[in-house]
């Protein structure tokens, strides 16, 4: 039979489970992020994303992508045919990105990897469908991309309404000592 401590132990600690997840999956606040990551994440016009296999190697894909620095996740938009979509559809939900701008990876004669010696960091990946995540995105986009904006805004937009564009989070996963989550600078 168990005693009344124990039960009232118990019960205590099953109400007080999703607190303790839902923080231990927060994204890390800015102060624990690396602060060359930090700054870069600010003023970086671009960040370069490769999936994680899930085995943790890189995936062959990378891009430079525009983005958002939104409560301490990097938020893009980008086609649901997208190999950054699809890799997440079919559960490749961990990333790394390299922050700065160095140029198109992609080249005519082979390859720049530049990105490479930019800070980085691992990051936890998920789709979001939230319209006012887009508002604050695209008014982010008006700011950092103001030549550029006019010619996507309406696409965004009726790409996210009618399904042919997502919206993905990349929340940095918190910085361990050497561990895969670490920032590299």
């Amino acid at each position: 039979m168990i005693d009344r401590r124990t039960l009232l132990e118990a019960l205590v600690g099953i109400a007080l489970a999703p607190a303790v997840l839902a923080r231990a999956q927060a994204p890390p606040s800015r102060s624990t992020l690396d602060p060359a990551l930090a700054r870069a994440l600010t003023a970086s016009p671009y960040v370069y994303v490769s999936p994680l296999r899930l085995d943790g190697a890189e995936s062959t894909c990378h891009g430079e992508v525009w983005y958002g620095w939104l409560d301490g996740s990097v938020v893009v938009i980008t086609a649901a045919t997208s190999w950054k979509a699809r890799s997440l559809a079919r559960g490749l939900t961990r990333a790394r990105l390299w922050v700065g701008d160095y140029g198109r990876w992609k080249q005519m004669l082979g390859r720049n990897d530049g990105f490479r010696a930019g800070p980085s960091c691992v990051a936890h990946a998920e789709r979001i469908r939230d319209a006012g995540v887009l508002d604050r995105l695209l008014a982010d986009y008006e700011k950092k991309y103001p030549a550029e904006i006019g010619n996507w805004r309406d696409r965004m937009r009726a790409g996210q309404r009618d399904g042919s564009r997502v919206l993905i989070r990349y929340a940095p996963e918190a910085p361990t000592a050497g561990g895969a989550g670490a920032a590299r600078t």
